[in-house]
């Protein structure tokens, strides 16, 4: 099926089980029928995320490194994210028909955010996180070799979703290492992504985390690698290669909803950020 690491299932017998691989990525998905006891575990050099579309169990218990822990029964439109290494572990007694899809991602497709890596999460709800991982199952399952550039940008925006929604908010307005904290760092990201049409305003920005101007974008530099508004740009680019990918949409609109007044100055930008025009971009999903 595979010529890495699944998940393995015990019993294999009681279950429904798809695979579908394309280059780096690989998509499973899984059924669980009424009244079944299985269990999942996994180990691998590969990154996971478990999208669970529907499902209730009686017992059960999902547990990543015996250290995170969740005993949920009611885990529809949850999601469960394993870094690479990590050991998963999870039993489920299913008192309805249970639905899941195991999504396997290479760390080398799937990029390095730049607020630093992803760590373990069980049972977490994020409709975002849940869209994109849905656009990258459908994706990968197309298996056509004109969808790669899309795999990679949704690869990209994944690795950041998950980032985002892994940083934890905490109290008082302290700077780490010469950066931003960790709540000061969430609250900057989210203004960002809420903001994505407009000009960033760095006065709001120092104001939102308690910090000086000057202080804010040198803690901003540190914590990021880039200044705020080249931030903002990397990231308007990469929902710009999502957006170019939905054909319905066109062009000059994509480059207003991402706050550019003109087409010709999105198009500049995305060809100098990745070497490619927009509809050269867009050429590729044909």
């Amino acid at each position: 099926m595979t010529a890495y690491p699944t998940v393995q299932v015990t019993p294999l017998e009681s279950v429904k089980r798809l695979g579908t691989g394309w280059h780096w990525w690989f998509s499973e998905s899984v059924h669980i029928p009424i009244g079944s006891k299985i269990e999942f575990s996994f180990r691998g050099p590969r990154h996971m995320l478990v999208l669970y579309h529907e499902g209730v169990r009686a017992h059960g218990e999902t547990w990543i490194d015996d250290q995170l822990s969740s005993r949920l029964r009611s885990i529809s439109r949850r999601l469960t994210f394993v870094p690479a290494g990590c050991a998963y572990r999870e039993r489920h007694e299913a008192s309805a028909p249970t639905r899941v899809t195991f999504l396997y991602l290479n760390p080398d497709a799937f990029r390095r955010s730049d607020e630093g890596d992803a760590g373990p999460r069980v049972h977490f709800e994020d409709p975002l996180v849940w869209e994109t991982a849905s656009k990258l199952k459908n994706a990968i399952e197309g298996r056509h070799d004109k969808c790669l550039p899309y795999l990679g940008a949704l690869s990209d925006v994944l690795a950041h979703e998950l980032t985002r929604g892994d940083q934890e908010m905490v109290s008082g307005p302290a700077v780490s290492r010469g950066g931003l904290a960790g709540w000061q760092k969430r609250v900057v990201v989210d203004y960002v992504e809420a903001h994505m049409g407009e000009r960033i305003c760095l006065p709001k920005l120092a104001e939102l985390v308690r910090l000086s101007l000057h202080h804010f974008c040198r803690a901003f530099k540190q914590s990021f690698g880039v200044p705020a508004h080249q931030y903002q740009v990397r990231r308007r680019m990469d929902v710009a290669k999502v957006m170019l990918a939905d054909r319905t949409t066109s062009i000059t609109d994509i480059a207003l909803n991402l706050g550019y007044a003109q087409t010709s100055s999105f198009s500049s930008t995305f060809r100098k950020t990745t070497g490619w025009t927009p509809t050269a971009y867009r050429r590729e999903f044909e």
